[in-house]
Parts: C-alpha cells; sequence; structure tokens
C-alpha cells in the first residue's frame, strides 16, 4: 500500500506528462476495443447470412464432394435430416440439389446452376428468399415451378409466368431437359450468383439428374455459430453408420468466406499491433523522463539506506498504477463506443452500392457492433501487462545509480 501511495503521488508530480500518456493509452485501448466490436459484429452477420444462403454452419457431404463438385457424389438422405433437426442448437436442415446446366427461353440462353431445394425448409431460413412473396415462390419439391436470379432472368428476356427449359448432361451421361415455369425472381446482390440462379423443388432437381431422391448437401443451420462445438459431435455420432458421409464446418464448406475474413481481421491485428507498440514507446518515455528528472532524489534514497529492488519497485508500482488506470478509462470509452455502435453502428450507404459484397457474400451497408467481453478483458489486460513490460528498462536504469554521481546531478 506504501508503494501504491508514492507512485500515485510520484505519476502526478507533472500532470500535463501524466495527462497526455494516460489519454494516448486510454484512447488506443478504447480504438482497439471498439473497433474489434465493430469488425466481430460484421464478421458474425456476414457469417449468418453466408451460412444461411450457403452450406449451413455445418456441412453433410458424401465422400469428397466439397473440394470436387462431382454431381455423382448424390446420397439418399433418408430420415437423416429429421435425426439432426432434433438435435438441440438446430434451426434447420436444408437438404439440396447442386446440377449444372442451360437455361433456354425462345430467345436466349444461359448457363446456369440448378439448384434443388426443399420449398418450405429453405424459405424459412434462406436469408433471399425471405422477402419473396408466398406466391412467387416454389410451391413443391416436385413441380415444375422455378425462382430465378433477377439478372439472369433479364438475360434470357422472359417474365413470370413464362415457360423455359433447363438442359443438362444425368448421371447416365445422356442430356436431360424439362420445361419449368418462372414463379418468380430474386435479387441476392452477388452478380454471378444473379446471373446463374435457378431454384426448382428437389425432387424434380434430382430426377432430371437421374439420382431420384438424392441430395448432394444438408445444410445444417444452427441458432448460434458457438452451438456448433456440440452439435458437430452429434452429428459424426448420427453418421457413425454411414462413412461414406461426413460433416464438415462451414470455414471447409465455404473456404472463400472463410479466407477472406482471415485475411481482413489479420490486416486489422497488424494495425492493432502498431498502435499499441507507440503507446509502449510513450509509456517509456514518461518512465524513462520521470526518472531522469529524480536522479538526485534517487541518489539520496540509495545514500540513506535504500537498496536498488526497492527503487525498481517504486518504478514498477508507478507503471502499474499508470496501466490500471489506462485499463479502466480505456475499458469505459471502449464500452460506450461499442454502445454507440451497436444501437446505431456507421452507415456507408453514401459511399458505396446499396449492397456490398465480400468473401462471396453480400452484408448490410449499416456496419454494427457486436460486444465481445471476453476479448476487452483480455486486451485490457495486455495494456496494463505492456505498461509493466515497458517499465522494466527504466526501472534497470535507475537501479544503476550511483549514489555519489546521482547527489550532484542537476
Amino acid at each position: 500500500m506504501e508503494y501504491l501511495k508514492l507512485a500515485w503521488k510520484n505519476l502526478w508530480r507533472n500532470r500535463r506528462r501524466t495527462f497526455i500518456t494516460l489519454g494516448a493509452l486510454s484512447f488506443s485501448l478504447m480504438l482497439v476495443q471498439a473497433f474489434h466490436n465493430l469488425s466481430f459484429g460484421v464478421y458474425a452477420r456476414m457469417i449468418d447470412s453466408g451460412v444461411r444462403a450457403g452450406s449451413g454452419h455445418i456441412a453433410v457431404y458424401r465422400g469428397d464432394y466439397a473440394e470436387s463438385r462431382d454431381e455423382k457424389l448424390s446420397f439418399a438422405p433418408g430420415a437423416l435430416a429429421k435425426e439432426i433437426a432434433a438435435i438441440e442448437g438446430v434451426v434447420g436442415v436444408l437438404p439440396r440439389v447442386y446440377l449444372p446446366g442451360l437455361a433456354q427461353s425462345s430467345r436466349e440462353s444461359r448457363g446456369i446452376l440448378l439448384t434443388g431445394i426443399d420449398p418450405e425448409a429453405e424459405r424459412a431460413v434462406n436469408p433471399f428468399l425471405k422477402g419473396l412473396p408466398r406466391e412467387k415462390m416454389v410451391r413443391t419439391p416436385g413441380g415444375r415451378d422455378a425462382v430465378l436470379g433477377s439478372r439472369l432472368m433479364r438475360e434470357l428476356k422472359i417474365r413470370e409466368g413464362n415457360k423455359f427449359v433447363i438442359t443438362l448432361q444425368s448421371r447416365e451421361g445422356e442430356l436431360a431437359s424439362e420445361l419449368f415455369r418462372v414463379r418468380g425472381s430474386v435479387t441476392t446482390g452477388v452478380k454471378d450468383l444473379d446471373g446463374s440462379l435457378i431454384m426448382v423443388g428437389r425432387e424434380s432437381a434430382a430426377a432430371l439428374g437421374g439420382a431420384p431422391g438424392e441430395v448432394h448437401e444438408l445444410a445444417v443451420v444452427l441458432r448460434e455459430a458457438r452451438a456448433d462445438r456440440k452439435v458437430f459431435p452429434a452429428i459424426e455420432t448420427i453418421l457413425a453408420g454411414r462413412p461414406q458421409l461426413r460433416p464438415l464446418a462451414w470455414e471447409e464448406a465455404m473456404p472463400n468466406l472463410a479466407n477472406a475474413i482471415r485475411l481482413d481481421y489479420a490486416s486489422q491485428k497488424f494495425i492493432f499491433v502498431i498502435i499499441l507498440l507507440i503507446v509502449t514507446i510513450g509509456v517509456v518515455n514518461t518512465l524513462l523522463m520521470s526518472v531522469m528528472e529524480r536522479t538526485r532524489e534517487f541518489g539520496i534514497i540509495l545514500a540513506v539506506g535504500a537498496t536498488p529492488g526497492r527503487l525498481r519497485l517504486m518504478v514498477l508500482t508507478e507503471a502499474l498504477v499508470l496501466g490500471l488506470l489506462s485499463m479502466a478509462a480505456g475499458t469505459l470509452l471502449g464500452s460506450l463506443a461499442t454502445w454507440y455502435l451497436v444501437d446505431v453502428g456507421i452507415d456507408l450507404r453514401r459511399f458505396v452500392p446499396e449492397s456490398l459484397e465480400f468473401g462471396g457474400v453480400v452484408f448490410d451497408p449499416i456496419m454494427r457492433a457486436m460486444w465481445d467481453l471476453p476479448w476487452m478483458g483480455q486486451i485490457a489486460l495486455y495494456v496494463g501487462g505492456l505498461c509493466l513490460l515497458a517499465s522494466l528498462y527504466p526501472a534497470a536504469r535507475v537501479a544503476r545509480i550511483a549514489p555519489a554521481e546521482a547527489m550532484r546531478h542537476v
């Protein structure tokens, strides 16, 4: 307690320098915490949107379908979807069929990706379909209704209610064609997807591909991403009797999105390191100047019997007090900034298009944060530790002071 009182008095001997250092530490901690929470929120929403429209938080495939996209690697799901849906934390299980093909109208033709879906299950989860009126949705898994990407529909020069033909190569290697009718259109915001997407009932798609009743993917959507720690092992247990099937986390099933987030976050970490490095230099400068200004005082203290270790402890305690003050003030400011970013966010609609694509996923141009309290505490402790680390050199220097020389210091 004696050291803490002494450290507090010594820090405020030069109020201006202490305020500047404390402000720099607190402001840097606020920036790191607030912008990490902003990134955390943006990434979480991107992942949620991506997995709901894509492979799910967990995807079940046959063999190496995720890498090869071989249409022959389909499987009959049977009761598998119901078993997985019964696991706690699972919101939905979406069976899907993916087949490349050709769409032809009376005027144009385009290469497409035919996606077979379960209409009711897909509509409840897929963000692309939530804004689509029910009367414009695919009605049954085995019907001839189709929902097209808006750009594709324009390129084919067809409208809702018009008929068109889908042609693809069946499993037997023969060309197969089927007539479908346009029920509605969706705009995903992803240019390539809007120009190639066709959704039909999964039974119709599987039959056209020569594999009736089979699917290429079971996309498992969870209530929250962290639930995969419990759900993934449960799915592995269910699939134990079907060794040809394997579950994959979304990072493996959607590598483009996962790699884009990793790359972006790595660049942010680099910026954070630079900020904290500058702060560390500031702390070293503050403590070193404080030591140099008190050289004569330290010499007198040593002359009356104090040990170098006691002086080292005094400097370290000053750094500890400075770190604790910075942790408290910075975390308070970071919490206020995060609260604003959660409630209001950053609106980029004036500067960017209506939809932004990142890693093949469209995200909201109004960027909002999410609370990551464990990380906020961790980075605050890290800043406190940096203060102590930065004080090692000034503490070592004060311990080497010679009393006789120090008392002659002006």
